[in-house]
């Protein structure tokens, strides 16, 4: 990924777009919940874009930062924000709006990235800003676009994994639902076979295509 720049080049156009990603998808969550009768995490202090209230030092730092530097792109994830679903005014239906928020949160900025590549591919030649602004823009929709696409995988504690339990009759849900203690196992062993890429690939890339379209940039 972006092989012309240096490794400081590429930490410093992808730690914005990274921890905007991550932060906002954590803050989503929790502000659906609160909308739909959940102040869990408005009581913790997470409803804020401040990234020390969300950083978890292994996946909002170790692990995107190792990713960078060994295969050029960052993955993470951040502190969930505590939600206690038996708040919500109506569980089933809610638990799947408050798990898709992170998704569509995700989606929106993905756009709004591909917007600021087009204000930069606009500005006059030789602008400072406008090379760093491209790649930042660029990284912005990729790595959006990937934990959006991630995300909703249906396996649970994916968002993907609530959604597909709270659409699915009790007994069918309940049953999904077992699966929750070993479905990061079963995450983790998948895209280290690879099969997780080679099933969701085609799905980022087609999304990535399709915003790049929406947004002017063909």
């Amino acid at each position: 990924m972006f092989p012309e720049l240096s490794t400081l080049q590429l930490v410093t156009v992808a730690i914005l777009p990274t921890l905007f990603a991550i932060v906002i998808h954590e803050v989503s969550h929790g502000w659906v919940a609160m909308r739909l009768g959940d102040r869990t995490a408005y009581a913790a202090g997470r409803l804020t874009l401040n990234p020390l209230k969300h950083i978890d030092p292994i996946g909002t730092i170790l692990v995107p930062a190792l990713l960078i530097i060994t295969v050029g792109f960052a993955f993470g994830w951040a502190k969930p924000v505590p939600i206690n679903w038996n708040n919500l005014h109506h569980p089933k239906r809610d638990i799947a709006l408050v798990a898709a928020a992170g998704p569509v949160a995700n989606l929106l900025m993905a756009i709004f990235w591909a917007l600021l590549v087009k204000i930069g591919t606009l500005l006059p030649q030789g602008f400072i800003l406008s090379t760093p602004l491209i790649y930042m823009g660029l990284f912005g929709i990729l790595i959006n676009t990937v934990l959006m696409v991630f995300n909703l995988v249906p396996i649970p504690p994916t968002d993907g994994g609530r959604i597909l339990t709270s659409l699915l009759p009790p007994r069918m849900a309940y049953s999904v639902s077992r699966i929750e203690p070993y479905g990061m196992f079963i995450l983790i062993g998948l895209m280290l076979t690879g099969i997780l890429w080679h099933l969701i690939g085609p799905v980022i890339h087609a999304v990535m295509t399709i915003i790049r379209s929406l947004t002017g940039l063909g």
